[in-house]
């Protein structure tokens, strides 16, 4: 019924060809691509006699890789589906082309213009739309559309195509169901990256690109612990063309294994670099997009470049991004496992802003995961971006992977990340990405991390005193800088906001009544920003409902009045230090827990890949075995296999007949079977030989020990029928 509905909706009609010999074409299944571009060009001439425009439409199937996947072999059926609904909803006699993968194009022949065109456009998303039956599955597709005008956007076929064609790509790009009208602006566009990536084949050619290198830190040792590589077209970006762009240029263009090959030799010219000036050994990080391994043949590839220009692949770290992971397929995980096989690193980058399900950190053997830097760039102040950070932490170590948090700006995001069990950093906080002879002469300088901000070290003590009078804490400074820990100070509530941000500190005192901002509210909002503090009031005004307030919700430690017992005022204060240094051991110790279950949980990870290779190669050798055992069956003689203890382990069919009169040759000692075979004789390379009766025949009896070219051990017998010595 909805069908019939939307055929007998007003709008523009598709063209119908009768007149130009496609008749069949038009009743059948969608034409091909070239096939559809050939119709288009002699359709076009017979349109503009019956109307001042047509219109090209080009409609993509979202989501197909994955609906391909699901479906398997029943995508074909699904296909045609879609393009008969096509035809049921805009005439039966309407050309379809089938442009490849989930792509489809119609012509209308007389659209008049593009309110009328957005109708046809309507018909054809809500029949796309429909839900489908295949092989007793209902999928459900939506489809994006790209549409050009003719002759508005192009004089010709070709041209009409290519607009049409680019269209759909910019409304894929703008998500699921969406809209694109070919435009000035998108034409221009295209102009443009079509130049981009007739420069950029030129400047890797020419070897014009840069490399630079993002040192990853180790947040227990504080020391460069790798680096990742990030390439750089400075003559680009003087013109506002950034990195990520001319990628994205280089994948759609087919560069993108060009580009990759100067990045890897380069960064292996630096490893050796590195290495002969006796620099410190480390991994190098190459991002690769989904389009390298796309390339069935990939890891091979990579590993006899390596090879090739003498670096081990345990010095080269593999970085896809999630949403790339996501999209790859079959073969991106295969080429992945390769290369964990042959010994690269791999790490998930960018993890937490795609849709990546857990099931891939169980199946690929990722050495590390990527926090994105979104969730960084907030905490810890963000309640949501620190609860998610914290959550990818535990969810990562609990499967024995790493954890590093990329773009690291402040001490206060890094001594947050050191606290709650990340392994590594990189950003501005350390170093902007180098080049190699920068990178060489920070390693040279041993440039680290300071100690406080380490996982598992134990900070000087810090007091934070915050009052509007100076002349208050001029008095406790002096009467507690006799005492073993640092002093910081603020005039307000905001300002000790500010000194809390860019320092750690144990215990604050505050006075109550300040300008602005109480002490109460300021020591409620260090809680809530900064709950391991120890928090004090020091006022001369008791006002019970705030104080009452701030003490059940658990803001203010201890309520102490002006003026102070200077003794009694310092043990208030050793005591607050004391219950922090308690809490403190006790996160220590927690940490240390955490990091030795850690270090177990990747233990276990290795010893299940290992175990998990074992079983590969010992499955590989009975598969070997079995066709050892069969070839050794099609032999004309008799073949016997014998263990170390001389024991019959194997025995083919002519063995078994030979011997028929032993009920089973197998488990038996040979020895015992041919007993002239304890007095033979050595024959070099032969092996052992002599020759017995059985049956009142003779037969020869050679024994060839194994094991010179192989793992084997034993003996490999044959015995043949006897032929006299001339």
């Amino acid at each position: 019924m909805e069908r019939q509905l939307a055929k007998q909706a007003h709008g523009p009609e598709p063209a119908h060809i009768d007149r130009l010999d496609v008749d069949q074409a038009s009743a059948g299944a969608p034409l091909s691509r070239r096939d559809f571009q050939e119709c288009l060009g002699r359709l076009l001439p017979e349109i503009l006699q019956h109307a001042d425009q047509a219109a090209l439409i080009f409609i993509g199937l979202d989501s197909f890789s994955q609906i391909n996947r699901a479906l398997n072999q029943g995508w074909d059926v699904a296909l045609s589906q879609v393009a008969d609904r096509l035809k049921d909803c805009l005439g039966e006699k309407t050309v379809v082309g089938h442009l490849g993968a989930g792509d489809f194009a119609i012509v209308i022949g007389s659209a008049g213009n593009k309110a009328e065109v957005e109708q046809v456009c309507d018909r054809i998303g809500a029949a796309v739309g429909e839900t489908l039956a295949v092989r007793d599955r209902q999928i459900n597709l939506s489809c994006c559309i790209g549409l050009a005008l003719f002759p508005l956007d192009a004089g010709d076929a070709p041209a009409l195509f290519n607009c049409a064609d680019l269209a759909l790509e910019q409304a894929k790009k703008a998500g699921p169901g969406r809209r694109q009208f070919t435009s000035i602006d998108l034409i221009r566009q295209a102009e443009q990256r079509k130049k981009t990536a007739e420069d950029l084949r030129v400047a890797i050619d020419e070897e014009r690109l840069g490399l630079l290198y993002q040192p990853l830190i180790d947040l227990q040792s504080g020391k460069i612990c790798g680096v990742e590589a990030l390439v750089r077209w400075e003559e680009q970006e003087t013109k506002g063309i950034s990195t990520q762009y001319f990628i994205e240029i280089a994948e759609e263009s087919g560069l993108i294994a060009d580009l990759g090959d100067w990045v890897l030799r380069r960064a292996c010219k630096d490893l050796l670099g590195w290495a002969e000036q006796g620099l410190l050994r480390f991994t190098v990080a190459l991002n690769v997009s989904c389009a390298q391994l796309q390339n069935p043949l990939y890891a091979e590839i990579l590993a006899r470049s390596l090879q090739y220009m003498q670096v081990t692949p345990d010095r080269i770290c593999i970085e896809i991004n999630e949403t790339a992971l996501m999209q790859g397929g079959e073969i991106v995980m295969a080429n992945l496992e390769k290369l964990k096989s042959i010994g690269f690193a791999l790490t998930l980058d960018d993890f937490g802003t795609g849709f990546s399900s857990l099931s891939h950190l169980k199946r690929l053997p990722f050495a590390k995961v990527k926090i994105d830097r979104s969730f960084i760039n907030h905490v810890p102040e963000d309640g949501e971006d620190t609860a998610i950070s914290k959550a990818i932490i535990s969810m990562a170590h609990s499967l024995g992977i790493r954890v590093v948090a990329e773009g690291v700006e402040t001490e206060s995001q890094c001594s947050f990340l050191s606290q709650n069990m990340c392994d590594e950093m990189q950003g501005f906080f350390f170093s902007e990405a180098l080049n190699a002879e920068d990178l060489a002469e920070v390693m040279r300088k041993k440039h680290a991390l300071p100690e406080k901000l380490l996982r598992l070290q134990k900070p000087r003590r810090t007091l934070l005193l915050v009052d509007d009078e100076g002349n208050i804490i001029n008095a406790l400074k002096r009467l507690l800088r006799t005492q073993d820990f640092r002093i910081l100070t603020a005039n307000s509530g905001e300002a000790g906001l500010e000194v809390l941000a860019d320092n750690p500190v144990d215990v604050i005192i505050s006075d109550q009544r300040m300008p602005g901002m109480t002490g109460v509210e300021f020591l409620g909002k260090a809680k809530d920003l900064y709950p391991d503090t120890v928090r004090i009031v020091l006022s001369g005004y008791t006002e019970l409902d705030s104080v009452t307030n701030a003490v059940n919700q658990g803001a203010i430690y201890k309520f102490l009045t002006k003026p102070w017992d200077d003794e009694q005022l310092l043990g208030h204060v050793e005591e607050a230090f004391r219950h922090k240094g308690m809490a403190d051991e006790n996160r220590r110790l927690n940490l240390e827990v955490l990091t030795a279950n850690q270090e177990l949980a990747q233990a276990n990870r290795r010893l299940e890949e290992l175990l998990q290779q074992k079983q590969q190669q010992i499955n590989r050798d009975e598969v070997s075995l079995d066709i050892v055992r069969e070839a050794l069956q099609q032999i004309p003689l008799a073949v016997i296999g014998v263990d170390d203890s001389d024991t019959i382990v194997f025995a083919n069919d002519e063995a078994q007949a030979l011997f028929e009169d032993t009920p089973s040759i197998l488990g038996s000692d040979v020895n015992h079977l041919i007993p002239d075979l304890a007095h033979a004789t050595n024959n070099g390379i032969r092996g052992v030989q002599c020759t017995i009766e059985i049956g009142r025949r003779f037969f020869d009896v050679v024994a060839r020990r194994m094991g010179r070219g192989s793992q084997s051990r034993g003996k490999l017998m044959t015995i043949s029928p006897f032929k006299a010595t001339q």
